[in-house]
């Protein structure tokens, strides 16, 4: 076996593992980074840059037509979306990473490691690494498949084969109503393909606040998708004429292909050793250091931690564990007090999230208020000069939470065409506390759809 020695050796090249390795390395030690797969990871080029590429075309067509005078056609070019869907994925090529990680001091390793004692990483089973101050695990997660009877007899489609199909089934069959569902749906539904989504419940989308599913729910419908309320896949089998899916109600749909959207659990094979069972989560302080295991140098972040499975709470995470790391072995003083720098503490409190359908879902912090709480909510549709003016007969809504007693906002939802923009200024009053008696002061623009910020704080009272 061949050995090196590193500081740091980061599992895991997707945006957490670079932002953890380069945070490592920016703060003066040697890093390596090992990826089995492409560097730069899930997101880059099978879950949020290809799906968002391929969304937009139609979320754009659907917006354009909300305008008059505006000439676009009824469809949008399949071969267009996927073409500029590969420009941004670089077909897979991943060198330019590769490139940025060694500019950046990194050491890339390919391979596939696992943590074979401590601070010991193997990489394809003979190139052993050791860490002289700490791994960080950046492994992501991996889909969660249900067991249903016949499954195994197709080759169903996952996210990543949604992601980066190439042409378009004329059926397609989606079960599972979260983010990877709805999405999908809605993107093959206005690429041309009949679409049949399936969810458990009467709406998508049940972490988000009621009316945010029945909104999207509304905008599958507009778009084409069939959706199975209340419903479920019981039977799969493959036929001469497609795959035949059995509902739960006992009807029978023929598809093309079938994906399967009903979650995801962290990558956590291979810690068996340190009492982790494949697909628990790697628990961590907010430092992002491994509680379960002794010594203080195992850390993780991103999905495998399984505290907020996103991509930029991800890289939040991994500053901390980065900068947490770094700081260490310099012998400089870290504080785990809440909202150092050397903490994920939005991680409890403030984490957004967009769901990009048409319309739009963007999120942060509560969905509702506290049980038992003295938590306010109120909703109001949007309805200001700056919506009307952005599309005819816009249609959404928005909610706020409030803590009472301490006056400033626990969470915020909005829901409509481009919404996902507003987002980060509510992030931010959650995140900085902002009284509400001081956020009436900041004055949105007119016309903008931003003036419903005015709106709900006069619906609150002020």
């Amino acid at each position: 076996m061949s050995g090196q020695t590193f500081d740091v050796v980061v599992i895991g090249a997707g945006p957490v593992g670079e932002v953890a390795a380069e945070r490592a390395a920016r703060g003066g030690l040697k890093v390596a980074l090992v990826e089995h797969e492409r560097f730069g990871g899930e997101c880059s080029y099978w879950a949020c840059i290809p799906s968002k590429a391929l969304l937009r075309p139609g979320n754009l067509l659907a917006a354009a037509k909300r305008v008059p005078g505006v000439p676009v056609g009824d469809r949008v070019d399949p071969a267009a979306v996927f073409a500029r869907r590969d420009w941004f994925t670089g077909k897979g090529d991943d060198s330019g990473q590769v490139d940025w990680a060694r500019g950046a001091g990194i050491e890339p390793v390919r391979g596939h490691g696992v943590i074979t004692g401590e601070r010991e990483v193997t990489v394809g089973g003979d190139r052993v690494l050791t860490a002289r101050h700490a791994v960080i695990v950046c492994t992501g997660s991996v889909p969660s498949t249900p067991s249903i009877p016949g499954l195994d007899t197709i080759r169903p489609w996952g996210s990543r084969e949604a992601t980066s199909a190439s042409s378009v089934p004329a059926r397609l069959g989606v079960l599972g109503g979260g983010v990877v569902g709805v999405e999908m749906a809605q993107a093959f539904a206005t690429l041309g393909s009949e679409v049949h989504l399936v969810i458990s419940g009467p709406r998508p989308l049940p972490r988000n606040a009621s009316f945010a599913g029945d909104l999207v729910l509304a905008g599958l419908r507009e778009a084409g998708v069939e959706v199975h309320t209340d419903s479920g896949v019981s039977v799969v089998a493959a036929g001469d004429s497609g795959t035949s899916l059995t509902l739960k109600d006992g009807s029978t749909i023929v598809v093309d292909e079938f994906l399967v959207a009903t979650g995801r659990r962290p990558a956590t094979a291979g810690l068996e050793r340190f009492g982790i069972e494949p697909g628990q989560p790697l628990a961590t302080d907010d430092t992002g250091r491994v509680s379960a295991v002794d010594g203080g140098w195992l850390y993780a972040a991103g999905d495998v931690t399984g505290r907020a499975p996103l991509t930029h709470q991800g890289k939040y995470g991994a500053r901390a564990a980065g900068d947490t790391v770094a700081a260490l072995a310099a012998g400089t003083p870290v504080s785990s007090e809440s909202w150092s720098r050397f903490t994920a503490t939005a991680d409890h409190h403030a984490v957004p999230q967009v769901v990009f359908t048409d319309p739009e879902v963007a999120a942060v912090g509560l969905a509702d208020a506290r049980p038992g709480s003295a938590d306010r909510v109120v909703d109001i549709d949007i309805a200001v000069a700056g919506s009307s003016l952005h599309a005819d007969g816009y249609t959404g809504k928005a909610r706020m939470v409030v803590d009472t007693e301490r006056n400033v906002l626990l969470g915020v939802t909005f829901v409509g065409q481009d919404v996902s923009e507003l987002l980060h200024s509510a992030t931010i009053a959650i995140v900085g506390e902002v009284p509400l008696d001081r956020l009436w002061h900041a004055v949105p623009s007119f016309p903008t759809i931003s003036e419903v910020w005015l709106r709900l704080l006069e619906a609150y009272g002020l």
